[in-house]
């Protein structure tokens, strides 16, 4: 476990309920009443741990995992079925991802975030293109990207 998130909730069951179901988790390890570990795939971990309470509103900061472009729809569905208001997105982003932002019960922000197929015909294209990005085998190619070193 490389890296993780530490989520409070004041409801572990009902935290673990939205994880599970709408965000795609499952149930590694759990100390009844005080945490649950939580893993979506390799490196994508969550403990939820027992609060008294938890923030009001959401950060501005977000947490953001990657999955796969075919998955996103269906997961903002799954989260629109648990917890309506709570899902913005899909969106396309300028860099070439779709992503979903998620306000979780414990009012944390969650994004997930899945590339798009690369169309060096697409406006992403051109604005990777306009700051030095660009395919291999694409114009003002350095060899790695576009990145200098």
């Amino acid at each position: 476990m490389p890296s993780f998130v530490t989520i409070p909730t004041d409801d572990l069951a009902a935290s673990v309920d939205f994880w599970t179901r709408g965000l795609g988790f499952f149930e590694l390890f759990a100390v009844p009443g005080t945490l649950v570990h939580l893993r979506r795939w390799a490196f994508q971990d969550v403990l939820l741990v027992a609060a008294e309470s938890v923030p009001e509103q959401p950060p501005a900061m977000s947490f953001s995992f990657s999955g796969v472009l075919g998955q996103v729809e269906a997961l903002a569905r799954d989260c629109r079925a648990l917890r309506p208001d709570a899902v913005e997105g899909p969106r396309d982003t300028p860099w070439n991802t779709r992503d979903v932002e998620v306000i979780t019960p414990e009012n944390a922000r969650i994004v997930f975030t899945a590339a798009k197929p690369f169309d060096p015909a697409s406006q992403e294209a051109r604005n990777l293109a306009d700051i030095g990005i660009t395919p291999p085998g694409g114009s003002g190619e350095s060899g790695d990207g576009g990145r200098e070193r």
